[in-house]
């Protein structure tokens, strides 16, 4: 650590600079430390006496982080956390380099492709992996690429897996690993009628035969097996029964695991909470916290930017839901459902590096079912005119849809025409835009933290 502090001072002393100059500073003193030296994660990982874990996932990070935190810290950990999303390895690092001396635990969310080098430099205690779906076909490839990659990541690892049972291609990982700990749904009452055309894993990764699914939840996530190889869903060891969704929003279940079972009460909504939250249980109990601090952390954690925060804007509730992908935009369009009444939504399209430059996806994502309920549509992003034209073939009558390129300008439009509740449903950097715009108009505050 010695030979490592001349380069910590230097890339603290580029990130002061990044956020006096207004540029932020969540990955670029990582990324300068990563050049000066390859190894820094590991190096300054090294001296968390209690270790890390990893969470990564295609939807879901970001929450099931935030959930994992206030789990752990109700146990007394002193957490290095990536809190404001920066998840690729200059993120990770940087979070590392901003620690405080007692820091002891790690707990960093990851980014998909980036999985295998800050696992192989971190060597976690647990690694816990959520999902996988189709998602920026442009930088990802297929779902199978990943796959790929994670089966590589967890055949080399020594941490305890944390898998998600109802995703067949993550539960697959844990084959050979009796220790992994595996979570899911048990409740047919969330059963979609049928798996939506836009899932993905449909076909098993041990012998290439349809799954027969049994149940369907959410996309390709649900009670699965394959008729040709015997191969099927594990049993979870924690799981989700009783669940109750109540519109954006809570969420309600009861939390079963080898510990016992305990109601819990989300200020999140939608199914995909319930996951995220009973992914966050899994990873807090494989590193040690017990059945109270997990209930009590997971009801304790508020929404955060983005991801079904609401905030106020120019007099109205401006309710900010993050779709990036099919099976992501299907379950906020199927949470909007359950809210009573017609609704004003603001969809902000956008095709930059962060978001996939392909934004095809937005015609297998389910907008049908919520075109009957839409009362005006404010269409902006660079593709504002894409999801406008996405909208008009989902049955939205033309005349209830406005495009306005410019996100301020569409903000103003929307909120005006909206008599109650606005819906955001921005991409991901039109989300880091649209919170830009808040935070000038002094309705959200600056900091992530």
């Amino acid at each position: 650590m010695t030979a490592l502090a001349p380069k910590v001072a230097v890339a603290r002393a580029a990130g002061a600079l990044s956020r006096r100059t207004g540029r932020g500073g969540t990955s670029l003193p990582g990324k300068l430390l990563m050049r000066l030296e390859p190894h820094a994660i590991g190096l300054l990982a090294a001296r968390l006496a209690r270790g890390s874990a990893v969470i990564s996932a295609t939807n879901g990070k970001t929450t099931t982080a935030a959930m994992t935190a206030g789990i752990l810290e109700r146990v007394g950990a002193r957490l290095v956390h990536n809190r404001a999303g920066a998840n690729m390895a200059g993120g990770v690092a940087t979070a590392l380099l901003d620690a405080g001396d007692d820091a002891d635990t790690g707990l960093f969310e990851v980014d998909e492709f980036w999985l295998g080098p800050v696992v192989a430099e971190l060597g976690p205690r647990a690694l816990l992996l959520g999902n996988l779906f189709r998602d920026q076909l442009d930088r990802y490839g297929e779902i199978d690429t990943i796959a790929d990659r994670w089966a590589a990541v967890t055949a080399a690892t020594r941490a305890r897996l944390v898998l998600n049972a109802d995703d067949p291609t993550v539960a697959d990982l844990g084959r050979g690993r009796h220790d992994a700990l595996m979570f899911g749904v048990e409740d047919d009452g969330m059963a979609l009628a049928a798996m939506q055309h836009a899932a993905d894993a449909k076909h098993c990764r041990r012998c290439g035969a349809p799954y027969v699914y049994d149940a369907v939840y959410l996309g390709h996530l649900g009670r699965y097996h394959c008729e040709r190889c015997g191969a099927c869903r594990p049993e979870p060891h924690v799981a989700a029964r009783e669940i109750v969704l109540d519109g954006v929003r809570r969420a309600r279940f009861a939390l079963h695991t080898p510990h016992g079972a305990r109601p819990v009460e989300l200020a999140l909504p939608g199914l995909y909470n319930v996951y995220n939250a009973l992914g966050a249980a899994a990873l807090g109990l494989a590193l040690g916290a017990d059945l109270d601090a997990v209930v009590a952390g997971l009801e304790a954690t508020a929404p955060a930017f983005g991801r079904a925060e609401t905030v106020r804007a120019a007099g109205r509730e401006l309710s900010i839901l993050l779709v990036k992908n099919p099976a992501g935009a299907n379950e906020v369009l199927r949470t909007l459902v359950l809210e009573p009444g017609d609704h004003d939504v603001l969809a902000v399209l956008n095709d930059k590096v962060a978001d996939g430059r392909d934004v095809s996806w937005v015609w297998d994502a389910d907008f049908e079912v919520l075109a009957p309920r839409l009362r005006r549509a404010t269409c902006s992003g660079t593709r504002a005119a894409e999801m406008a034209l996405r909208l008009k073939y989902a049955g939205v009558p033309v005349e209830r849809i406005a495009v306005e390129p410019d996100l301020g300008r569409a903000l103003d439009r929307a909120t005006a025409a909206a008599p109650g509740r606005l819906f955001a449903l921005p991409t991901y950097t039109a989300m880091l835009a649209l919170r830009e715009t808040l935070v000038a108009r002094g309705a959200v505050r600056g900091s992530f933290a």
